[in-house]
């Protein structure tokens, strides 16, 4: 099987391309930003005219919450427009597309689960480009598979856990967000998820929630991340509301995740499990890089 994996520099891409190395009968194309810059309208076209995949995953995005508030039409181009461009390229091929979203898409002013069929409501532009990006997908190709992911964090790039693990080593105690709720997910089970389901086929479209179990808040995940890490700090938990931002966040989007177990039997992962793992390996790559090593 041929796939094509956009955003190949990303945490999610670099682990799809780890799963593909690890599995036989995996053939697959990497889309950095030097191989195709989604900035530009026919690059992710032109990448697969060439690539000629069985299926693409669209990894890439523009996740820099804050900044999007500022730089609009960068966001919208990146995750809008381009998926757009990818999904019509994918009709034309043939290829299946699997496309990785966000739970920014929703307003998280409830307090129970959210299934994919839950009304959408954007508080910034993040979101509100991703929800583009959706509904420009499956406007263009509607069998191509969304898949909303949270939090997510892995070995590679910035994240939460690393930055948990810097302010660690600079403080006793960090204030951390404890009224947003929601799932922090391993980027490896998002890649593990995205393969299953371009692999299957006949497998049904649409949107599916993907996401770590159980739910918490950011202040829950620190403690936890510390925990996995040996370190001693403290956190102090704070409201939303002491910790302002130029992007609102959602308050509570805990994702209802019954709908992908069912279609393609993929469960959700345990991120405390995962994270005894990432955990040390960033504690011990922090240390290093501190030590010029």
């Amino acid at each position: 099987m041929r796939i094509a994996i956009f955003g190949a520099n990303g945490q999610v891409g670099r682990e799809l391309a780890a799963v593909a190395g690890r599995s036989t009968g995996i053939d697959v194309e990497l889309a950095d930003r030097a191989r195709a810059d989604l900035g530009d309208a026919d690059a992710a076209a032109s990448f697969i005219r060439a690539a000629r995949p069985d299926a693409v995953i669209n990894a890439a995005a523009w996740t820099a919450v804050d900044k999007a508030e500022t730089e609009k039409s960068a966001a919208y181009r990146v995750n809008a427009d381009a998926v757009h461009e990818i999904a019509q390229a994918c009709t034309k091929t043939g290829a299946r597309l699997v496309h990785i979203s966000t739970d920014y898409v929703f307003a998280g002013d409830g307090a129970a689960p959210l299934t994919e069929d839950a009304p959408t409501r954007p508080l910034g532009v993040y979101g509100a480009s991703k929800l583009k990006g959706e509904e420009a997908a499956l406007s263009a190709l509607p069998d191509a598979c969304i898949l909303r992911t949270s939090w997510v964090y892995s070995p590679h790039g910035s994240n939460f856990v690393k930055t948990m693990i810097r302010l660690a080593h600079q403080r006793d105690e960090i204030a951390v967000v404890a009224d947003q709720i929601g799932g922090p997910t391993p980027a490896s089970a998002i890649a593990e998820a995205c393969f299953a389901i371009a692999a299957k086929a006949d497998g049904p479209g649409g949107i599916f929630h993907f996401q770590g179990a159980p739910a918490a808040s950011w202040a829950d995940f620190a403690e936890a991340i510390f925990a996995a890490a040996g370190l001693k700090t403290k956190v102090r938990k704070i409201p939303t509301a002491e910790f302002p931002t130029p992007a609102k966040r959602p308050l509570f989007t805990v994702l209802d995740c019954e709908k992908i177990h069912n279609a393609y039997g993929i469960v959700q992962p345990d991120w405390r499990r995962d994270l005894q793992i990432t955990a040390p390996r960033l504690l011990e790559a922090y240390r290093k890089e501190a030590a010029g090593q």
